[in-house]
């Protein structure tokens, strides 16, 4: 028995996580977004598998993230604080609920399929218009974010924890534009940085659920994170020579099309 068939290592599976590193280092997001829609539309995974392998990915992935946020003092653990009061009791109620009418059945795979494609779709509107969407908000209320309560971000990390528990979808891009509305005195790297460090125990969280819940497919993975740590890292490079406008054009426009092929199915 070779190395590759002892680790069940499947080389389709490392290129999906290739190439889905390499946009994620490109462009910043994008991962749960592809990899979950990527793995249930052409590889045929159960939804559940999907998003809870995916969760653990996105777990192991940004904990290097936040590592290298952390060590640049761009996290703000107080905004970190008041999104995890919210999304780890969403993640817990969703986990029960998930386990309450089991993995396999037609109402949760139907619950997962609807929230994974509204939480596409709602990710590539904030892809394509963020601007314009923060710009308006802020032309309506110019007050927003200047006196937010700390609930308001509570009920932000709510949201965000149902989606991702239920799709592995939202914490990028949904996150990032919500942060950018109720904190705008914040630095753009601080915003960022909170939101990779918030999701790493949203993740985690949610994804060790998943594996209490049976959902986890290990051999996928490690054949994932394999591909996606090269990807990653030469993405990042690709970075310095691309146009990110336009990949994060053609990223949301790909993220629009799965999510109405997953509303439609």
């Amino acid at each position: 028995m070779n190395l590759i068939e002892h680790l069940a290592i499947v080389p389709a599976y490392v290129v999906s996580g290739l190439l889905v590193g390499i946009l994620v280092g490109m462009t910043g997001v994008g991962g749960g977004s592809l990899m979950t829609p990527l793995l249930v539309l052409m590889f045929g995974f159960h939804p559940t598998t999907a998003v809870g392998t995916d969760l653990l990915f996105a777990a192991a992935t940004k904990t290097v993230g936040t590592t290298i946020h952390s060590a640049g003092k761009t996290v703000d653990w107080q905004i970190v604080r008041r999104l995890a009061t919210g999304s780890v009791p969403a993640t817990i109620l969703c986990l029960l609920l998930i386990a309450y009418f089991g993995v396999t059945s037609k109402t949760v795979t139907s619950m997962i399929s609807l929230t994974l494609g509204v939480a596409l779709l709602l990710s590539a509107v904030m892809l394509l218009f963020k601007d314009l969407i923060v710009a308006g908000i802020n032309r309506r209320f110019p007050d927003v974010g200047l006196h937010s309560p700390p609930f308001v971000t509570v009920l932000v990390g709510f949201i965000l924890g149902i989606l991702v528990s239920l799709s592995s979808v939202g914490a990028g891009a949904l996150g990032t534009v919500a942060l950018i509305i109720l904190y705008p005195r914040l630095p753009i790297v601080r915003i960022v940085g909170s939101d990779i460090a918030h999701a790493v125990p949203l993740t985690l969280l949610a994804g060790l659920g998943h594996w209490y819940l049976g959902t986890i497919n290990f051999h996928l993975l490690e054949s994932l994170l394999i591909g996606s740590i090269p990807g990653i890292i030469a993405g990042s490079y690709l970075a310095r020579y691309s146009h990110d406008r336009v990949l994060k054009m053609c990223l949301g426009a790909i993220l629009a099309v799965v999510g109405t092929r997953l509303l439609m199915k």
